[in-house]
């Protein structure tokens, strides 16, 4: 019985090396097929005859890159459109072609308040276009804003964000926030927190 019993276990042994050795061979043909198929996408050197191609594409991505919308500097800044303190409406696009102060703000902010004085004559010594967007869903009435722009005696455009749609899309948190764009509507500076006047013109300098 005992010896009937060892022939069952190592029959079962065996079967399970043979079948295992079977398994790994067709494993180990399966992943070497898998290696060459890599290896045949893996980009190979670039000849002669085609680097100016590659010079064009890699100039042409740096165009595009140049193009993205975003918040960095060196981003075209995203475009948008809003309501306008005296009635109007006035959209970013609007004013390509000059350089551009976006600024986000809010009448019970102490350091906005300190920069206004600023940004008023900055706004008056130079040909930059101010932008102030006004974040009115944080405001207690729009009659604060006006009251704002009467005490200040502010001429440059004041817009409203009524809903805080416009300082989402610049992910605006502190302010004052502000950006400083050209005149192609790339971002080249940005800054939270208040700026002076000789700041500004620094920046303006920089751009120019």
């Amino acid at each position: 019985m005992r010896k009937r019993l060892l022939t069952i276990v190592f029959s079962i042994v065996f079967v399970w090396l043979v079948s295992w050795s079977i398994y790994d061979f067709i494993f180990s043909s399966n992943k070497t097929d898998e290696n060459q198929l890599v290896s045949d996408h893996i980009e190979r050197p670039v000849s002669e005859t085609n680097s100016d191609e590659n010079v064009e594409e890699i100039e042409q991505e740096t165009l595009i890159q140049k193009d993205i919308v975003g918040l960095e500097i060196g981003n075209t800044a995203p475009d948008f459109k809003l309501a306008t303190l005296d009635g109007g409406e006035a959209a970013l696009s609007d004013y390509l072609g000059s350089p551009v102060m976006l600024n986000f703000w809010a009448t019970w902010c102490p350091p906005c308040r300190a920069e206004m004085p600023d940004m008023e004559r900055f706004y008056q010594d130079t040909e930059i276009e101010v932008l102030a967007v006004n974040l009115l869903e944080a405001e207690r009435t729009i009659d604060d804003v006006d009251q704002f722009v009467d005490e200040y005696e502010l001429t440059f455009p004041i817009l409203l964000d009524e809903i805080i749609e416009v300082a989402m899309i610049y992910e605006i948190q502190p302010i004052p926030t502000t950006f400083m764009i050209d005149s192609e509507g790339t971002i080249q500076f940005k800054s939270i927190g208040p700026l002076t006047y000789d700041q500004m013109i620094e920046v303006l300098d920089n751009i120019n």
